[in-house]
């Protein structure tokens, strides 16, 4: 893994202590696309299921991701694709 995405999955995992999580950097899938830098570490997908995320919409699942990753999507990442179930 890379450093960003060592970041994701230990913030992830500190948040919500998923059953399963998984993140993929796909940077490499978005060589010359906008927001895509030459080291990569830009474009990341994350699959995660967590007692946490039981009973939430889709809508705040992602919601409450997007805040745990806050300052990394204010900056670094440019796109992340989430996969959040329940248990």
């Amino acid at each position: 893994m890379n450093k960003m995405a060592d970041k994701i999955q230990q913030k992830l995992q500190s948040a919500f202590a998923p059953e399963f999580l998984q993140v993929i950097d796909q940077s490499h899938l978005h060589k010359g696309h906008a927001g895509a830098r030459p080291e990569g570490e830009t474009h990341f997908a994350v699959e995660i299921k967590a007692q946490a995320f039981t009973g939430k919409t889709p809508l705040a699942r992602h919601r409450a991701i997007n805040e745990v990753l806050k300052e990394e999507l204010a900056g670094l990442i440019h796109a992340l694709s989430i996969k959040a179930s329940g248990v």
